[in-house]
């Protein structure tokens, strides 16, 4: 069956020597006026229509990586939109890194090197559960990197019942890795410092606790 249809007058017709700069402006010319057909092309949606697709987004609905990042922004507790960005540049940055290594020869010294380099910093960090092959990093995600957030690690190893808790305690300065004093929920906290977490000496939560576990000395309860 044929249908009989007209040719758009906004499209130049086509000719028989057709060259680069001929297409290019047909191109151009098609992406300018592509508003103005799909405008008059789509009619007003009926009531039970609207009802229907209201959940419907028509712009994104090929692009996975805007609903990927609020979901992972949303579990992690990651307030900073700039926080995602990072992690997901230094994931391709990665994924690059691991694909230029997999293209040269695997008994090639300088490969070997960057390999063993590679796999030993994103172990330390804590990103990848071994060293053993390129696999691994090449399957990097930004959820790896928010898992080693302080915030997760905190509620993770029972410092706090939620994200939203152990946030709140970071920033009014009541946790401490190491020496320091972290007032970032981002700070991310490599496999050697997870054992280096705990409260501040003057925090009132860490007196809580020592009272809960019946660990209150009396000179700290005298102060």
């Amino acid at each position: 069956m044929w249908i009989n249809v007209k040719w758009p007058n906004w499209i130049p017709l086509p000719s028989k020597e057709i060259g680069p700069a001929r297409v290019w402006s047909s191109i151009k010319s098609l992406a300018g006026n592509f508003s103005v057909l799909s405008s008059s092309a789509m009619r007003k949606l009926k009531y039970h229509e609207k009802k229907l697709l209201k959940k419907v987004n028509f712009l994104e609905w090929k692009r996975d990586g805007g609903h990927r990042e609020a979901r992972v922004m949303q579990r992690y507790h990651v307030t900073g939109r700039d926080d995602y960005k990072k992690y997901s540049g230094l994931c391709r940055m990665v994924h690059r890194l691991v694909n230029i290594l997999m293209k040269m020869d695997g008994k090639d010294p300088f490969r070997i090197e960057m390999t063993d380099t590679l796999l030993e910093k994103l172990y330390n960090i804590g990103v990848i559960p071994s060293k053993q092959s390129l696999v691994l990093c090449e399957r990097l995600t930004v959820s790896a990197l928010c898992r080693r957030r302080l915030s997760t690690i905190m509620v993770r190893l029972k410092f706090a019942e939620h994200l939203k808790e152990a946030v709140t305690y970071i920033e009014q300065g009541h946790v401490r890795v190491g020496p320091d004093t972290v007032t970032d929920p981002a700070f991310l906290v490599t496999r050697n410092m997870e054992d280096f977490i705990t409260w501040v000496d003057s925090s009132k939560i860490k007196r809580k606790v020592l009272e809960y576990n019946d660990q209150l000395d009396d000179y700290d309860a005298m102060n």
